[in-house]
């Protein structure tokens, strides 16, 4: 039986990678890299242990030792952890975060897949597995977007694109073709809230790929927090790129939209 790694940020997407991979008769074993990553990664894993992200040694020597040549890197770990104080790192860490040209997302996500395959180990596409979770074109949710919000969904999506091209973020909020605010160091759902409470009511969020995205990492992904956070604010509407953005709790994210009128669309 083949082994996989799977190293766990926070959200419900590594559950769903580890739950795939354990159905295509993977031996899973993951790691927990932050506190609050869910624990119920366990029920898929053959062993399942919660290393910090910021102790590097001990991520490479869990691997080696369980003889792990093929992992993914997956959920959310946000930068701002190096800031923070948060975490404390090793000195394989800080020796490889003072090595680095930048603290851009791609540029810290390629070294650690440097050091990783410095020990024979190969980090694939993110979505190898969980494809399906990606939806096709077409709105999603009951409702469509009216013609402003569409417009608005145009425009952000251009923007964003933009912003993704720069490495700094993947998610734009935009109210009357205004933007609101862009997505940096402080994740999706802080964007979210900063925009929509500068909009009043009716922003429209959208997420979309980089231009250079690699599917190994930071694959943009949405989710029931993510309506949730969008119906605290009175945005309305959410655009996301087809094919391209993962999307977890399906059902439940779609009901809630539904729920509070939003429109998702999938461009």
């Amino acid at each position: 039986m083949e082994k996989l790694g799977i190293l766990a940020g926070t959200g419900k997407l590594p559950v769903e990678c580890a739950r795939a991979a354990q159905q295509l008769g993977y031996e899973v074993y993951s790691v927990g890299l932050l506190p609050d990553s869910d624990p119920q990664i366990a029920q898929f894993s053959k062993d399942h242990q919660f290393i910090s992200v910021a102790q590097l040694d001990a991520i490479l020597n869990y691997l080696k030792v369980n003889q792990i040549q093929k992992v993914t890197m997956i959920g959310k770990v946000t930068k701002e952890l190096l800031f923070n104080g948060a975490v404390q790192p090793d000195v394989h860490m800080i020796q490889l975060i003072m090595s680095l040209p930048d603290r851009r997302d791609d540029t810290i996500m390629m070294a650690f897949v440097r050091e990783l395959a410095k020990s024979g180990i190969q980090t694939f596409d993110q979505t190898a597995l969980i494809r399906k979770l990606m939806p096709r074109r077409g709105t999603i949710t009951k409702r469509e977007p009216t013609d402003i919000e569409r417009q608005d969904m145009e425009f952000g999506f251009r923007i964003a694109k933009e912003l993704g091209r720069l490495d700094i973020g993947q998610t734009v909020v935009v109210k009357n073709r205004a933007v609101m605010a862009l997505e940096a160091i402080e994740g999706t759902d802080a964007c979210i809230e900063r925009g929509g409470n500068l909009a009043h009511g009716g922003a429209v969020v959208t997420k979309v790929s980089k231009p250079q995205q690699d599917n190994r990492f930071d694959i943009p992904t949405v989710g029931y927090r993510t309506i949730e956070q969008m119906a605290k604010v009175g945005a309305t509407a959410l655009a996301i790129e087809a094919g391209k953005t993962l999307l977890v709790e399906r059902a439940q994210m779609i009901a809630l939209a539904d729920a509070n009128g939003i429109s998702i669309v999938a461009m």
